[in-house]
């Protein structure tokens, strides 16, 4: 499913980076009568001697929001199906884990991935393309995951706090900027404070070898290859060798090669256990190729020579690529072509249900696509590829009474789903809804963070409510409370 976001980011992107910077290299010339509604919320100061759990989940909350705004996230209900599936089955064998972890994709080729407050996992599509087995990705996703259970971040900040004097201000925005994007980082904090606050927030080796260490035995555990980590840090070792620049997850986790040594002899530890390829991690694979890197003929010549020399990892995931490129080349008949084919084997795949989806809608075989989607909702009720698929079949087909309805149900289950939100605001833009188009354009601001923003639009709302619904106009009202409160409370922390 591919989604159009209904109103432009660039603006969000802007104000996102500009607020980390600003914080990071001005926060101690702030004063109390700054009112930029558009800085990042104030989280105390360096008097705070240590980051509760609940702190902890309020700030990966912020920089979550903040990322939404800033990075470019990929909001594609399948990968994000997957990349929670694989965490999550990690996680399941973790210890010290206390809260609910969030996985996303960012849409970079760069290879990096990195952890932050509250659970919050963030991986580059680059890193998943360059994996060679499922183990690989897992490795990285199970150090990650140990940097988050071993407290390693906020125990930096702790310290960072005590040592200079520094607001959590400061110290989270440049977290913020150089986890996601090391080198525009270390641009930016290019000052004599910046600098020794970045390498405040480095990794340092104990932690490295520490996540190592509680990764490789959760990568164990939760039934993957052992060996995944040494290979992966392996291959990148001898990837960026004599590279002048390496990618920016070798800036923010150091890769000697006595790490790798000792990856390696960690590894040894466990048997060693080999595993057939993934047909999802594939399937992943091929989707992010196909979908989010290089041109459509490219991508087509491509999977026509894994097929026609058999250098696949796995037969249905370059016929499945060739399907996206056919369709991303609008040769839809063509994909839908194999679509069918690789359902007969597999008729529930949400990756191939996903992708038939949109080559149903590009051909207007609407009765079709409601036809296979009704069922899976039956079998898989908030399932988000299939709710997020159906409702959008729906609009495309004007039944559009229906998809409101759907999503509305899905968001009483997962209020922070980005694209329900974003699709519903499309339904309601559609049926002229115009009070309930701005509630529901108010929900994605405030899921980018921008609260005033979100006010706005309900302040626009509310002036749309017919005089006869009371009920909804104290609705809003109330919405509105809450986002300003939410605002107040962010800078109380």
């Amino acid at each position: 499913m591919k989604i159009n976001i209904t109103f432009s980011k660039k603006a969000f992107k802007k104000f996102a980076l500009a607020a980390v910077v600003y914080s990071t290299l001005h926060t101690s010339l702030v004063t109390a009568q700054d009112n930029d509604k558009n800085k990042l919320p104030e989280i105390g100061t360096s008097a705070i001697s240590s980051l509760s759990l609940e702190k902890e989940k309020q700030i990966g909350d912020i920089m979550m929001r903040q990322l939404r705004a800033s990075q470019p996230i990929i909001h594609d209900p399948v990968l994000t199906e997957y990349i929670n599936h694989l965490g999550n089955t990690l996680i399941k064998n973790a210890h010290d884990v206390n809260y609910q972890f969030e996985f996303f994709l960012i849409n970079q080729k760069e290879i990096n991935a990195f952890a932050f407050f509250g659970g919050h996992v963030g991986i580059h599509s680059g890193l998943i393309t360059m994996a060679d087995t499922e183990s690989e990705l897992a490795s990285v996703l199970a150090h990650e995951i140990s940097h988050v259970t071993q407290r390693h971040l906020a125990r930096k900040l702790e310290s960072q706090q005590r040592s200079q004097p520094l607001t959590m201000t400061a110290l989270v925005s440049s977290v913020l900027l150089t986890l996601v994007n090391p080198t525009v980082g270390f641009a930016a904090l290019s000052t004599s404070m910046a600098a020794s606050q970045q390498q405040g927030i480095n990794y340092t080796r104990s932690n490295e070898k520490e996540a190592d260490r509680v990764g490789i035995a959760l990568l164990a555990k939760s039934g993957f290859n052992p060996q995944g980590a040494p290979t992966f840090f392996n291959k990148l070792a001898t990837q960026y060798r004599y590279a002048s620049r390496p990618p920016a997850m070798l800036l923010t986790h150091p890769l000697p090669n006595s790490r790798i040594t000792d990856a390696k002899n960690r590894a040894q530890n466990y048997p060693f256990r080999p595993l057939a390829p993934s047909l999802a991690f594939e399937l992943a694979k091929a989707r992010i190729k196909a979908r989010y890197q290089g041109s459509a003929k490219d991508n087509i010549a491509f999977y026509k020579s894994q097929l026609t020399k058999k250098t696949y990892a796995r037969k249905e995931a370059a016929q499945y690529g060739l399907a996206i490129a056919y369709f991303e080349d609008k040769q839809f008949n063509k994909a839908k072509d194999i679509l069918l084919s690789l359902l007969k084997k597999d008729d529930k795949n949400l990756f191939y249900i996903d992708l038939l989806s949109d080559v149903y809608i590009q051909l207007k075989a609407f009765d079709k696509a409601i036809a296979m989607l009704q069922q899976l909702n039956l079998l898989m009720p908030n399932n988000q590829v299939v709710t997020l698929n159906y409702a959008n079949v729906l609009t495309e087909a004007g039944q559009l009474e229906q998809a409101a309805e759907l999503l509305q149900d899905f968001l009483l289950i997962k209020p922070d789903n980005f694209m329900a939100h974003d699709l519903l605001t499309n339904v309601y833009t559609k049926q002229k809804k115009q009070a309930l188009m701005h509630i529901s354009k108010a929900e994605v601001y405030a899921l980018l963070g921008a609260y005033p923003r979100a006010v706005d639009e309900l302040q626009t709302a509310y002036n749309y409510v017919d005089k006869d619904k009371p009920l909804l106009k104290k609705r809003i009202k109330a919405r509105i409370l809450q986002f300003q409160e939410q605002e107040n409370k962010l800078k109380r922390l």
